[in-house]
C-alpha cells in the first residue's frame, strides 16, 4: 500500500457510482476491480470507470490479490455477509450505512475484523466533509459553549414502489435505516455520548416499514437531540445545533457545505465550506490515512460508536414493533 490504495466495490449499484467518481479526487487512490453477482453488471460498471479487474461473484472479489480495501456497497441486508467475506480474505472494508440491519449482525463484523486484525469503518460520509469536520473543530473550540440541542431531519418523497429498496421489508427499508441514521449519526458526533433515553414514533406503512418517524433522544446533563425521518415525505434537511453561548445551523447537512453561526449578542456569520468531487472522496481518504497509520479503525468514525448508533435504531423498532423478515434472532 506504499504506493497507494488499491479498491475494489462490491455491488455496483447507485451509491457505488459516487464512490468511483469521488476516488477519482483522491490522491493515489486506485480503482483496481469491482464485484457483482451479475458479470454482466460488473462488466458494465468495469467499462465505465476504467476498472481492469471485474469480478462475477462477490467472493472472487475477495480474492482478488490485487485489492487492498473493499467499499461494501450491497443492499442492507447483504452488508454484515459481504463485510465478513472480504474481511475473512484480509480486505479493509469501508462498509456503506446502515452498517448493518441490526446490532445483532454489527457485533458480529466488528468481531471479525478484530479477530483478523484488519481494518473496518461504517462509510458514515457526511462525517468527513469540510463542513462536519469544521463543526467538530469549533465544538472542540467551545465557539458556541456546551452544545444543549440538537434538531436534524431528513426526509424525501418517493415513488410508492413495494418492490424498490426504500419500501421493501425484506431489503430492511424504511425510513430510520435509509436516512434517520444521518440524523442519529450527527447526534451522536455532537454529544460524544450514547443516548440514556430513546423514544420514538412511526408511521408503518402499508408495505410494511417506517415510512416516516420523529423521536427524541435523551443524553447525560440532560442533552436532547430532536430528530426526524421520512421516505415519503418531503422535509428542509436542515441540522441546527443549540449551544449555551450561540448555535450552528447546517442546511441541507447529510451533504454539508455551509454552517451558519450566530454567536449570543452578534450577527449570523455564514461560513462556505464547499467540497470537491462527490463528497465520497473524503471518507476514502481517511480509510487511506488509517491504513498507512497501521490502524484498524477510525477515530473520527469508531466502531464503538457505530455499534452504539445500531442500538439505537434497534431499540426504536422494538418500540414500534418493527423487525424484518431476515433478522434472525428477531430484534
Amino acid at each position: 500500500m506504499k504506493d497507494g490504495i488499491r479498491w475494489g466495490i462490491l455491488g455496483p449499484g447507485s451509491i457505488a457510482n459516487q464512490f468511483a467518481k469521488g476516488l477519482q479526487a483522491v490522491a493515489g487512490a486506485r480503482l483496481m476491480a469491482v464485484g457483482s453477482r451479475d458479470a454482466g453488471r460488473a462488466a458494465t460498471f468495469a467499462d465505465q470507470y476504467q476498472v481492469p479487474h471485474r469480478h462475477g461473484s462477490y467472493a472472487a472479489l475477495a480474492a482478488d490479490p490485487d485489492v487492498d480495501a473493499i467499499y461494501v456497497a450491497s443492499p442492507h441486508t447483504g452488508h454484515a455477509e459481504h463485510t465478513q467475506l472480504c474481511l475473512s480474505h484480509g480486505k479493509a472494508v469501508l462498509c456503506e450505512k446502515p452498517f448493518a440491519v441490526n446490532a445483532v449482525q454489527a457485533r458480529r463484523m466488528i468481531e471479525t475484523a478484530r479477530e483478523t486484525r484488519t481494518f473496518l469503518m461504517e462509510a458514515m460520509w457526511t462525517r468527513f466533509l469540510p463542513a462536519m469536520t469544521q463543526v467538530r473543530r469549533w465544538l472542540a473550540e467551545g465557539l458556541i459553549g456546551e452544545p444543549r440541542l440538537v434538531t436534524a431531519d431528513f426526509g424525501f418523497r418517493a415513488g410508492l414502489h413495494p418492490e424498490g429498496r426504500l419500501l421493501n421489508p425484506a431489503l430492511a427499508g424504511g425510513s430510520l435505516l435509509d436516512v434517520g441514521i444521518y440524523t442519529l449519526s450527527l447526534a451522536q458526533m455532537v454529544f460524544q455520548d450514547t443516548p440514556v433515553d430513546v423514544k420514538g414514533v412511526a408511521d408503518i406503512g402499508s408495505t410494511g416499514v417506517d415510512e416516516q418517524a420523529a423521536m427524541v433522544l435523551r443524553y447525560p446533563r440532560g442533552r436532547l437531540a430532536l430528530l426526524s425521518s421520512a421516505v415519503r415525505t418531503n422535509t428542509i434537511q436542515e441540522a441546527r445545533i443549540e449551544g449555551t453561548e450561540g448555535r450552528m445551523v447546517i442546511p441541507q447537512f447529510w451533504h454539508a457545505s455551509e454552517v451558519v453561526v450566530t454567536l449570543a449578542g452578534k450577527d449570523p456569520q455564514r461560513h462556505a465550506l464547499p467540497f470537491t468531487g462527490t463528497g465520497y472522496n473524503y471518507e476514502a481518504e481517511e480509510v487511506g490515512h488509517c491504513l498507512h497509520a497501521g490502524k484498524r479503525e477510525s477515530a473520527v468514525m469508531p466502531l464503538a460508536e457505530t455499534l452504539s448508533l445500531m442500538e439505537t435504531m434497534d431499540g426504536l423498532r422494538q418500540q414500534w414493533g418493527l423487525t424484518y423478515p431476515c433478522e434472525v434472532p428477531a430484534v
